[in-house]
């Protein structure tokens, strides 16, 4: 083995080794801006070239889904003044889950508007701990952020309601306790559309499948995200992350024209099926290691 192929390998390794978040820590895209703009309806993108943030705009007040990091606040803020809204007027804050790159900027925002944070009662507890209590990122102080109060607990099913707009909690585990997939209904040129953000399917770097005692349930719980996943009505597939649905891409469509751009239930599909076997086949490899 030469020393540039024994460096590529070192390198996997330690990519393999190394918590999905940390990996993270060096991408520009989770801090680079991207330009706010309007999806449908009143739904906008506010976030940056990958962690995604997205803002409902009613004339009662505004709902905010993922906060991302602590240094991303001021270019979400800056995203919605330049959509013409006013920060102060987001009434409620929604996470998708609690990672750091989707909620550590969470108490900033809180301050910022006196938005009522609200939290799937599976990651609470990471929420109010500022991410101590994380089943698998717990014990990485690098991975810590400040704790948040959470002003309503959500459950499978709810509605979180600002003016006319209503969005739905999907409980979604797995990922974390309490991912969470948001799904609306929104009208545009005249047509109803459904509305999937999803929350995260993705299997990270070290989680354990099998035999896990601070997640007992893990493979399980990932076996019902799929589930509901492979069963949602979907017209326009959203994500936590830019790269789920191929944000830059169907952005420059938008630009150029095609206002049916981030409409791909194909997309959807392929994007599920794709994570659901990455799922199987890691839990066959942890299930024969034991």
């Amino acid at each position: 083995m030469t020393r540039s192929v024994r460096a590529i390998v070192f390198a996997v390794l330690a990519m393999i080794n190394t918590p999905a978040m940390m990996l993270g820590q060096g991408n520009p895209d989770w801090t680079t801006p991207f330009p706010p703009f309007r999806i449908a309806g009143n739904l906008y993108y506010v976030g940056s070239k990958d962690l995604a943030s997205y803002l409902i705009a009613t004339p009662q007040g505004h709902i905010l889904i993922n906060s991302s990091l602590e240094a991303s606040v001021p270019l979400i803020r800056a995203s919605v003044e330049q959509l013409g809204f006013k920060f102060t007027d987001v009434r409620i804050l929604l996470i998708s889950h609690a990672h750091w790159d989707h909620d550590a900027g969470s108490a900033a925002i809180k301050k910022l508007t006196g938005a009522a944070y609200a939290v799937m009662e599976g990651d609470v507890s990471v929420v109010e701990s500022g991410g101590t209590t994380d089943f698998q990122y717990g014990d990485d102080a690098s991975l810590r952020y400040p704790p948040v109060k959470v002003d309503r607990i959500l459950h499978d099913g709810d509605s979180v309601r600002v003016g006319d707009a209503t969005l739905v909690a999907h409980l979604t585990p797995g990922h974390t306790k309490g991912c969470t997939m948001w799904t609306m209904q929104i009208s545009e040129g005249g047509r109803a559309y459904n509305v999937v953000i999803v929350g995260s399917p993705n299997v990270n770097p070290g989680y354990k499948l099998v035999m896990n005692p601070a997640y007992p349930t893990i493979a399980s719980d990932f076996e019902r995200t799929f589930q509901l996943l492979r069963a949602l009505p979907i017209d326009i597939f959203l994500g936590a992350h830019g790269g789920y649905f191929d944000l830059r891409s169907k952005y420059a469509r938008l630009r150029a024209g095609d206002a049916s751009a981030f409409v791909d239930p194909e997309g959807y599909r392929r994007y599920v099926a794709d994570r659901e076997s990455a799922f199987r086949r890691e839990l066959e490899r942890q299930k024969a290691r034991h």
